[in-house]
């Protein structure tokens, strides 16, 4: 009897966001760790970006974005992607924009976040059927944060996850694939902030996070520390190796993301040190797994 050579399969994970960038922002650090294990890493990205602002002084008198942001956002994006050694997918969907005022403007037609769920959804379906990913990890029902393109890209996610292994919807996008587990990202969960703003604190450095943390207490009424979250932790990834690596992705996105900015305000290193996990929420499983997890493909391997 001689002992098998094969392989076990290969285990395949697709992140789903809104505009390039967040995926840098949100998930990046537990991306390029499972990438560097040989994971199979995907990220869809729903729309262009070409609505998004300037938000790096350095880059105000650059042309290209001013002439063409979608196109300068696509070439960081291809960086990003390099940098986490991770493979990349446009579902063709134009920027929504976020709408400022009062009352709010209508979003522009065409946009992402006003397509119908089936049209919004339909590229996603099929790159989950081309794809296979064993885990899909997206926003919760408020986006991460309000944004409409957040929101739509929480519904297409959740939409694709149902539907893909379904071979009775979505006909003429591939052969059915059913998803096993879904994740929401939890990229800006309180205790977190709250962690290394008293990490900040006790090394007698400001804290950025003040701010948001007295925010998040006001809008409180029963005054817990940190608020109750809409979706508790079930699962932390151990990445704060790869928190370099997510730094220079998100520095990449060098239309969007100022490098003195809030993002940076802490080092990787601080942050390995504190709090050096990706936290997410297990929404849905279709194979045993046991919680807390450490692992987005427990009850996989």
């Amino acid at each position: 009897m001689t002992a098998s050579t094969s392989q076990p399969p290969k285990l395949r994970l697709l992140t789903v966001h809104a505009h390039p960038d967040d995926e840098s922002s949100k998930g990046a650090a537990t991306m390029a760790m499972y990438a560097a294990a040989g994971v199979d890493v995907m990220v869809a990205t729903c729309t262009d970006g070409s609505r998004g602002d300037i938000q790096n002084p350095a880059m105000e008198g650059e042309p290209h974005p001013k002439r063409d942001m979608a196109g300068a956002r696509r070439l960081e994006m291809k960086e990003a992607a390099r940098i986490l050694g991770i493979r990349q997918r446009w579902l063709g969907f134009v920027d929504s924009g976020l709408p400022e005022g009062d009352p709010l403007p209508p979003l522009p037609a065409g946009c992402f976040a006003l397509q119908s769920l089936e049209r919004a959804a339909g590229p996603l379906v099929r790159l989950v059927r081309d794809f296979k990913p064993h885990v899909i990890v997206s926003y919760d029902e408020n986006g991460g944060y309000p944004h409409p393109d957040h929101i739509m890209a929480h519904r297409v996610a959740v939409e694709a996850f149902e539907a893909a292994g379904d071979p009775a919807r979505y006909p003429g996008t591939g052969d059915a694939w059913e998803p096993s587990k879904l994740y929401y990202d939890r990229a800006f969960s309180p205790e977190r902030f709250r962690a290394l703003h008293f990490a900040l604190e006790e090394a007698g450095l400001q804290s950025p996070y003040a701010q948001r943390l007295a925010a998040w207490l006001e809008a409180d009424a029963e005054g817990h520390t940190p608020p109750p979250p809409a979706h508790e932790t079930t699962t932390q990834v151990d990445c704060g190796d790869f928190f370099a690596a997510r730094d220079d992705a998100l520095r990449a996105h060098r239309t969007q993301v100022d490098p003195l900015g809030f993002f940076f305000a802490v080092s990787a290193e601080m942050q390995a040190r504190t709090w050096p996990w990706e936290d997410y929420t297990l929404i849905q499983s279709k194979v045993a797994t046991e919680l807390p997890e450490k692992d987005l493909f427990a009850g996989l391997r």
